[in-house]
Order: structure tokens, then sequence, then C-alpha cells
């Protein structure tokens, strides 16, 4: 079974719409070579939108065209893009989709304007490219960015970060970017990078207190798989697959494979 299947299997519907989760989250950093910035990317169908929440790097641009293509859709049937915030490996694919609306937190999309370029994992060029943009939606905590569709406040991580509830009927579905990208962070309720570690401990508080309110919600971190709450955990609706295909050999034929899993 794919991750996407098991994930459907639990749930595909909250909010009138159909949930698809094009790319899982990881939770890891490489050892050697930067920051990994595999980030979770989720399909939203309904009330006559089709919409993006995050849309990850250039690493994975080929991968989100093919898993749209999988469903029918091309980057041009996409309605609305909403970005938890503004690092690359969540937001620099918008370019993707230059005709949907992208819904970004106006303070974050400001404070991405002020940090020194070359310093950080805010993608410089395509903020400024964004701040400019026709179908930019400047968005702040509180708003129905689409249909059933809140946004919350979640600064830490950075300071402008928003965290997005899609309210159902008997669960909602949490969507959490890296105001808390994995399940150690959850569990620890402490950030491995965050700006500010006492913003950082505020939002998990805030989380955890969204997702405690109806008892089937699911949430949906940065980096890792979708989770319910079982007997007070997160507890993984899907299994994860990760892995590197390697050349070391002297022909292309001559692959290795490396599981990146437990």
């Amino acid at each position: 079974m794919s991750q996407t299947d098991s994930f459907s299997d639990s749930i595909n519907e909250a909010g009138g719409y159909v949930l698809d989760i094009l790319v899982h989250g990881y939770p890891g950093k490489s050892v050697c070579h930067g920051s990994l910035g595999w980030s979770s990317i989720v399909l939203l169908r309904g009330h006559g939108r089709i919409a993006l929440i995050d849309v990850g790097a250039f690493g994975v641009r080929h991968l989100l065209i093919d898993k749209l293509n999988s469903l029918g859709l091309k980057p041009e049937d996409v309605t609305d893009v909403v970005l938890t915030h503004s690092h690359y490996d969540h937001s620099i694919n918008w370019t993707l989709f230059s005709g949907a609306k992208i819904h970004i937190a106006g303070a974050e999309l400001d404070w991405s304007l002020t940090v020194p370029w070359g310093r950080t994992p805010v993608p410089e060029l395509y903020m400024k490219e964004l701040s400019q943009w026709h179908t930019l939606n400047r968005i702040e905590s509180g708003q129905e960015i689409l249909p059933n569709l809140i946004s919350h406040a979640a600064p830490g991580h950075t300071p402008g970060h928003l965290v997005f509830v899609l309210i159902g009927k008997d669960k909602d579905v949490i969507f959490t970017g890296d105001a808390a990208k994995n399940r150690a962070e959850l569990l620890e309720k402490n950030a491995d990078m965050s700006l500010s570690l006492n913003d950082s401990m505020t939002t998990f508080e805030k989380i955890w207190s969204l997702w405690e309110i109806k008892t089937r919600s699911v949430l949906i971190p940065g980096h890792d798989l979708p989770m319910v709450i079982k007997n007070g955990k997160p507890f993984y609706l899907s299994k994860r697959e990760a892995g590197i295909r390697s050349w070391m050999g002297e022909s292309l034929e001559q692959v290795t494979e490396f599981s990146l899993t437990v």
C-alpha cells in the first residue's frame, strides 16, 4: 500500500475537500551536504478550488508535476497556493502556479524581504518577485483563506509563520508547516530550528490545543508523516518511504540504493 493510499484509508475528505498528500515530508538533515528540505505538499480539491498547501523546493518540481498529472491535473489547473512560511523548501515552487492566487502572511512576506541575502533559507529573489505579483493575497491570522480553511498565527520558526486548520464535521486537518516539523518536536514541544524558542513553545501548546478539539483530527507536519492522537501521543497514519539511489561503481548499471527509513 502506498503512503497516499494509507492516508486515504484514514481520511480522504474533510471540510468538503478531497485530500491527497503529493509529497510526504521527511524528518532529517543531511550530514555533509546541507539541508535536505523535503517538505510536505498537500492537495485540496473542493468548493470549486484546487489548492496546494506549500509547494516544496526545486528538487520536487518534476515529482510535483507528475503527481498532479496522475490525478488528471496540470499546474495551470491549480487555483490557490497556500504557504505556511517563506523558506525555500516550502515556497519556491510558487512560480509553477503563477496563475493561481498565492496566499502568504503579509507579516511573513514583509519579514522575508528584510533578511540578509544569501544568509538564510529565504529565497530572496522569489520573495521579492512574489511581493509584487498580481495574484498575491496577503493574509493574516484568523482569516478563512478558503472555505473551511482557517489561518492561525504560529511564530517561532519564522516571525510570520501560519498554521492552517481545515474544519471538518467529525475531524479537522491541521497543516503545521515548520511550526511543528516532526513527531519528535511535537512530543518534546521544542524546536530544532527556531528564531524564537519562546514563541515556538507557545506555538506548540496552541497546535496541541487545536489538534485535541476533535478526537479524530489529523495533523500533517512540515517534515513528517500524517498523524492522529492515540493514547495521548502522535501516531503515524502511513509508512515512511525514503531513500537515495547512488552511482558508485564503474557503470551506470551499477546502482546502490540506500534506505532512509528505520
